[in-house]
């Protein structure tokens, strides 16, 4: 089951670089760009990584405050949620 897990959260968080390279270059251009709303939901479905990884590289929505601190939140939240879930593993 782990192993699953883990291939889902390289492909949500590759997914998630990839939107952020995108709308950085969409937003370069002047085109349509991606909805704030699937680039928080891409980092809550277990993307917040990739999100954040996206912003730093390609520094992108980095002053915006609802992403700045909203997908470290939603990182730090999962990280726990993790710790959390392989406490009970090792215990249980």
């Amino acid at each position: 089951m782990w192993i699953y897990l883990l291939v889902y959260a390289l492909a949500i968080n590759a997914a998630g670089i990839m939107m952020m390279r995108s709308d950085k270059a969409r937003a370069k251009k002047g085109r349509y760009r991606v909805p704030e709303r699937r680039l928080f939901v891409t980092a809550i479905l277990g993307g917040s990584i990739g999100i954040f990884t996206g912003m730093q590289l390609y520094r992108h929505k980095t002053k915006h405050a609802s992403f700045y601190i909203g997908i470290p939140a939603i990182l730090i939240a999962q990280l726990i949620l993790l710790g959390y879930l392989w406490g009970m593993k090792v215990n249980g």
